[in-house]
């Protein structure tokens, strides 16, 4: 080998080698399910968090970051791929049936893996996909950076559940006999909650536990820095989706979406910020995004098949971050509810698409309903004692809501329909249903669906029917039309040959509520030459909420006749709506006519043991 090829191969040796150990040590604390309105930091109603403000004063805060999904498992596999959930079927909490990524794709710290990082996630997963083996070199409860090799950067995520739902399902004996630390009688109680002394207890007793959170938070941090390796590592802090006081968790409305975020860049890595420390940024950054800043940070390829954009990072600049100006949302089925609602927040204004609005918010969910407050609520609300904000939890929805969330944070002013906002309206209106049909969103298929025929490879099969989503977004957009306009299109498509355009047709239908009793006859026809379950299913709920028929025999056997635990999970969820909000009346359902498998399933068996009530 001759002398100038040698220095040439020991000149980029070294090169590589620099690269390597100017790899930045990466660290996620995670707060499980609190939003950034019980953070002074973040909110005028919030409590003091030494340690996040102290992360903040060398870090950067941004005030506009946001899970795309209201639910942990939805939240947490949009962060895993970095990838749209309604795009990979990933976004029904908990999965009946799990994802399985081939073609490409994989989870992020997988990449950073194979790029020399160790992995160690301490402890909670909760993806709905099939986890490959390559992600994580630990994921426990005993993970931790220390298991490494000498000198190896690592990637290293720590879940603090001290701000989790179930901390939040405390008994009257508790509440008599456990003194909080902040004070009920001052603390602040949205609006649209009810101003009780148990929705007092409540604020103060989830801020409590965001204050006990923080010092989780500052135990990580002070064990960086015990270790020499603070100014090593670039440490995230943030909530995993929104808060779990009665509406945020769960809803698309800013309490369950709007997170905290603070993240820390030590000097020597400061070329990989394109802002200072101790600045705050309105970029809108979403869960979506933070896998694909974590490669870059890494200077790891972002493979393409991410949706996820970097804000931090190599080639990163205050440009980029100004652009960045949109967020994404989406909620399907929560435990055993289901519902179908989209969200495109851009700048101040927020829009909120409710696909099924006959599908009321206060829906029983039994670990929702396992939290003192929620009870109380739905109680006043049947006796009659809440203001029009309050009751709007447990009344129908606009198809569209649109809101200025700064002007309105708690979103109690819809603006959809008023002359000034028209254009407001149709402009996002339109960014959401490219998204939809960009992705292509999967959700216009109902879950059982995707479950039998498009989880095993959902990119495949969203490629192979993106036209025929594009075709079900046109026929669910008709909700958007007045009634004079859409009702001869939904005669003609209640007889298509397409099974999911007569679907589709139905919900539509019931979305115009008493506009559409002229459809009577139509949804009728349409039912008794029904060959499709869910179809019946659909057009008896029309029956039911807008020609008022009492249709409990035709409920049940709709239930005896599903075919999986998911399609009797969707169906059962009619039943309950209908039995609480429309019919009012009892459902007898006999499990021994049900298939034994599917009355088997949990979640199926938490809507039967609520109907026998």
């Amino acid at each position: 080998m001759n002398k100038s090829i040698r220095l040439f191969l020991i000149a980029n040796l070294f090169t590589i080698t620099v690269a390597k150990a100017q790899q930045p040590n990466i660290v996620w604390i995670v707060s499980e399910d609190n939003s950034k309105h019980y953070m002074k930091l973040f909110d005028e109603h919030g409590v003091a968090t030494p340690n996040v403000e102290s992360l903040a004063k060398d870090g950067i805060v941004f005030d506009r970051a946001f899970s795309n999904a209201a639910v942990c498992s939805a939240a947490r596999s949009t962060l895993i791929l970095s990838t749209f959930g309604p795009k990979m079927a990933t976004h029904y909490h908990r999965a009946e049936g799990k994802v399985t990524l081939v073609n490409g794709q994989d989870m992020f710290p997988a990449f950073l893996r194979k790029a020399g990082y160790y992995t160690a996630n301490n402890a909670k997963e909760d993806y709905n996909i099939k986890k490959p083996e390559d992600v994580w070199d630990d994921s426990s409860k005993k993970a931790s950076w220390t298991n490494r090799k000498t000198g190896q950067p690592f990637f290293y995520v720590y879940n603090i559940e001290t701000t989790h739902e179930g901390r939040m399902h405390f008994t009257k004996e508790t509440m008599n006999s456990t003194k909080t630390i902040t004070n009920p009688a001052t603390v602040f109680v949205q609006p649209n909650h009810p101003q009780t002394e148990l929705f007092k207890y409540s604020n103060a007793y989830y801020r409590d536990k965001i204050v006990q959170m923080d010092t989780e938070v500052g135990e990580v941090i002070e064990k960086l820095k015990k270790d020499g390796l603070y100014d090593n590592t670039i440490i995230f802090y943030y909530g995993d989706h929104g808060g779990v006081l009665p509406q945020s968790k769960g809803y698309l409305n800013e309490t369950g979406l709007h997170v905290p975020l603070v993240v820390h860049v030590p000097e020597k890595y400061k070329n990989l910020s394109p802002l200072a420390s101790g600045t705050r940024t309105n970029a809108f950054v979403s869960f979506v995004d933070f896998g694909a800043t974590v490669l870059n940070l890494a200077g790891v390829e972002i493979p393409k098949v991410m949706d996820g954009k970097p804000f931090l990072g190599k080639n990163i600049t205050t440009k980029t971050l100004d652009k960045k100006d949109e967020t994404f949302g989406y909620a399907d089925r929560f435990d055993e509810k289901y519902d179908m609602v989209r969200s495109v927040r851009k700048g101040n204004l927020k829009y909120i698409r409710n696909f099924e609005p006959f599908n009321v918010n206060g829906l029983m969910n039994e670990y929702r309903y396992k939290q003192l407050a929620y009870q109380e609520w739905e109680t006043l609300y049947k006796q009659g004692k809440l203001n029009k904000d309050q009751s709007k939890f447990f009344e129908i929805k606009a198809v569209e809501e649109l809101y200025d969330v700064v002007k309105d944070p708690f979103e109690l002013h819809n603006l959809a329909s008023l002359p000034e906002h028209k254009s407001d309206l149709k402009k996002m209106r339109k960014d959401l249903n490219c998204w939809m049909e960009s992705m292509p969103d999967l959700s216009f298929y109902p879950e059982f669906y995707l479950i039998e025929n498009a989880i095993q490879n959902p990119i495949a099969f969203g490629k192979e029917h993106k036209k025929d989503i594009r075709k079900y977004i046109d026929i669910a957009n008709l909700e958007v039309l007045d009634f004079d306009k859409a009702a001869p299109k939904i005669e003609k498509l209640l007889k298509s040959n397409d099974q999911w355009e007569r679907y589709w047709a139905m919900i539509v239908a019931t979305s115009f509520g008493d506009q559409a009793k002229s459809l009577t006859a139509a949804v009728q026809a349409a039912m008794d030459s029904e060959t499709e379950n869910i179809n019946k299913l659909r057009a008896v709920e029309f029956l039911s909420i807008v020609a008022h028929q009492n249709t409990t025999k035709n409920l049940a056997s709709i239930v005896y006749a599903a075919k999986s635990d998911t399609e009797a999970l969707l169906i059962l969820n009619a039943v309950v709506l209908l039995k609480d909000y429309y019919q009012k009346q009892p459902v007898a359902i006999d499990v021994t006519k049900m298939d034994k498998k599917v009355a088997a399933n949990d979640q199926v068996q938490r809507r039967l043991a609520y109907l026998k009530k």
